[in-house]
């Protein structure tokens, strides 16, 4: 079983050794910059120990996702302003999930030819980067968890370089499991030369690429971030003070495109602490207005689901219904994921003729069983089939926009 182990030394000191490390093997250092919370601590951190070091400047990507509060636009500009970072701020058409409808199940950032429709202008700051020739890779209307990877191994091409990402344990137990994990599977952690011991807070491409990601506060804790912030007088995003006056919890605290899976949930907030920006994040997608009324409700399979609507007898029955009711490309994409999550619940002992109509909710939480009513709440969701455990997938993406492109 995987547990925590405490040590007698604090988060603070041990992310300094962490990065001191990092900078001891690796020529170049760039943080995945965000503008929120956790990577604004973690390039506070990097300055500070390439100041103490002498290696300045450090490198920083903010990929500009359109969608963003402007007191993030400002800590953004803030930080890339400093003469010790090298800045990387880039505005490039990216390919990005639209949970909000199932007819525009992805939008565009930065689309040519809709500029009238941005959610804001294109910024001004000399670090920009809104020339798609710019970088080899770049393919239009690629997606961030393309355009990521590929940027990391195109910085890295000419110097060992390494990327730290502020992901921290504390904030899901997923993120958790995938540095404890690392630990154990030595061949996707980085080794440094001459150590018989991989670094459990790293990854690298298993494909053999030449960067390598590091999550140096992965131990640290909502607090410890503040405290750090508060005593060294740091910048950070001052949306989190309109946050904490607008009673958002801690851990619904952050900074991302407004649109995906998740992050729909917070829509409404563009509408409590920014609502000079609300009319423009409305009209930029399909669905928008709709998401932030109700996608914290049971209607869309939220707050511990939807009782199963009395014109139906089965959950099995209602699924088939939903999926039915869906555009033609996304059905497609839909009915192809539950057949191969049908195919893997066989492969581990449960085949389709033992799934309970509603399985145990204990159970299905943690997506230890296999139901109809778990395949119903994924399409009432519109989440990709992400609650049924899938992710990104270039496929699907790609029968989608060709959907698109004809007009289906």
């Amino acid at each position: 079983m995987t547990g925590k182990s405490y040590r007698n030394v604090d988060v603070y000191e041990a992310a300094k050794a962490r990065i001191r490390l990092v900078f001891t093997h690796f020529e170049r250092v760039c943080v995945a910059f965000s503008g929120g919370k956790d990577s604004s601590v973690t390039l506070h951190l990097a300055l500070e120990v390439a100041r103490e070091m002498g290696r300045a400047p450090v490198h920083a990507l903010f990929i500009d996702l359109e969608g963003q509060y402007r007191a993030t636009i400002a800590h953004v500009a803030e930080m890339f302003g400093r003469e010790d970072v090298r800045p990387w701020w880039i505005c490039l058409p990216l390919n990005l999930r639209n949970a909000s409808s199932l007819q525009e199940p992805y939008w565009c950032a930065w689309e040519p030819g809709r500029e009238a429709d941005w959610i804001r202008p294109m910024p001004a700051h000399p670090s920009v980067i809104s020339d798609q020739g710019f970088f080899p890779f770049y393919r239009y209307r690629m997606e961030f968890e393309e355009f990521v990877p590929a940027f990391n191994e195109w910085l890295a091409q000419d110097v060992p370089t390494a990327f730290l990402v502020g992901i921290r344990s504390d904030e899901s137990l997923n993120r958790y499991l995938a540095v404890k994990r690392r630990a154990r599977v030595k061949k996707c952690a980085w080794t440094p030369p001459g150590a018989d011991a991989a670094v459990p807070w790293s990854a690298r491409d298993l494909a053999g690429g030449r960067a390598v990601t590091f999550f140096p506060i992965y131990d640290w804790k909502f607090a410890d971030l503040w405290r750090y912030t508060a005593e060294h007088g740091h910048a950070y995003n001052r949306l989190y003070d309109h946050m904490h006056l607008a009673g958002v919890p801690f851990s619904q605290m952050r900074i991302c495109q407004p649109y995906g899976d998740d992050q729909r949930k917070g829509l409404d907030l563009f509408h409590r602490l920014e609502p000079e920006t609300w009319f423009r994040v409305v009209r930029r997608v399909a669905g928008a207005n709709y998401a932030a009324r109700y996608c914290r409700q049971r209607l869309l399979g939220y707050r511990g689901g939807l009782g199963l609507p009395p014109t139906f007898s089965t959950w099995r029955q209602y699924s088939r219904f939903l999926l039915q009711s869906m555009p033609p490309p996304l059905r497609m994409v839909y009915a192809r994921r539950i057949e191969r999550f049908i195919h893997w619940w066989a492969q581990h002992d449960y085949p389709l003729a033992d799934w309970p109509d509603a399985g145990v909710p204990a159970l299905e939480n943690r997506k230890a069983q296999p139901s109809w009513r778990r395949v119903a709440l994924s399409l009432l969701k519109q989440d990709m089939a992400r609650s049924l455990s899938f992710g990104f997938a270039r496929r699907d993406i790609d029968t989608l926009a060709l959907a698109e492109e004809r007009g289906s």
